[in-house]
Parts: C-alpha cells; sequence; structure tokens
C-alpha cells in the first residue's frame, strides 16, 4: 500500500460517465412516456440489427455492431429477461442464435425513429457547443493512434518498490 489514496483524488472520467448515464437515463424517459417499459437504450442497436438482418449468432451480432462478445451477450441476457429476443441453438453446440420476439419486432419502428431523433439531437447539441463533442471523441481517438493508452499509462506508471 502506499502512502496515499489515490482514489480520494477525484476520478477524471466521472464527469463523462455521468453525463452518458443521464443521458441514457432520459432516453430511458422517452420509452417510459410510450408506454415502453423494460427497455433500455442499449438495446435499440441490436434490436434494430437484428429487425434488418434476421436472426445472428451471439458473435455475428457483436462484430456487426463493433462490439464485444461478452457486451453483446450481457445484453442479451438482459433483452431476453424482457421478452425482446430468443435464443436457439445455432449450426453447432457451441453457438446460439439470436431472432427478435414478436414483443421485440412490435418496438422497432419506435426505436429506429428514437435512434434518427437522438443522432438528430447529438449533431443539435454539437452545434450548441463550442467544440463538438463528436469532433473531441474523434481527435481522442486520432490521438491514442499515435500513442496508446496502454502505452501513456505505461509512461506515467511509478511501481512500488518492493
Amino acid at each position: 500500500m502506499t502512502s496515499s489514496d489515490p482514489t480520494a483524488v477525484p476520478d477524471p472520467w466521472q464527469p463523462l460517465h455521468k453525463l452518458l448515464a443521464a443521458m441514457d437515463a432520459e432516453i430511458e424517459q422517452v420509452y417510459v412516456a410510450r408506454g415502453i417499459e423494460g427497455v433500455r437504450p442499449r438495446f435499440a442497436y441490436p434490436l434494430i440489427r437484428l429487425a434488418h438482418t434476421g436472426p445472428l449468432t451471439i458473435r455475428e451480432l457483436a462484430a456487426s455492431l463493433d462490439r464485444s462478445h461478452s457486451a453483446i451477450s450481457q445484453t442479451l441476457n438482459a433483452m431476453r429477461k424482457e421478452g425482446l429476443v430468443t435464443s436457439e441453438p445455432g449450426a453447432d453446440a457451441r453457438t446460439r442464435r439470436i431472432d427478435l420476439t414478436e414483443r421485440g419486432r412490435s418496438l422497432v419502428p419506435f426505436l429506429e425513429a428514437e435512434w434518427r431523433a437522438t443522432h438528430a439531437t447529438v449533431a443539435e447539441l454539437d452545434a450548441e457547443i463550442p467544440y463538438a463533442l463528436t469532433t473531441a471523441v474523434e481527435e481522442l481517438r486520432r490521438a491514442l493512434e499515435r500513442r496508446s493508452m496502454r502505452q501513456r499509462v505505461l509512461d506515467h506508471l511509478v511501481e512500488p518498490r518492493r
């Protein structure tokens, strides 16, 4: 243990995490106001994609959404509990094919409209602030391409003496 608690200093990412969580909560309120219970904003992307592609394996769905297998698996488990998707055995014992239930399919038109409205809202916010968030994210991504997060952390890492 070191002499001071490094977590006593505010987490620089906390405001971003809180902002994203608050934005998701407000989108979820839009769903609830429309009588859509148990649906979270993170469900929209896979539901819309499955509506357009038909059944996919978890791996195929994760790849098509550029998400990790683990993240999509967790999201699908939550979606299954809400009666939005089904899971059937795939071509071999290791795969499962995911498809929409009638409930999931019935929500897609609204979710597509919300997706478009959310994108329009992001564009509106980008125009409203002095430095567009989408630009900042892209510049941050480019900076990390030049020198990775791992390398930057290693450059600052001072390991404790043994």
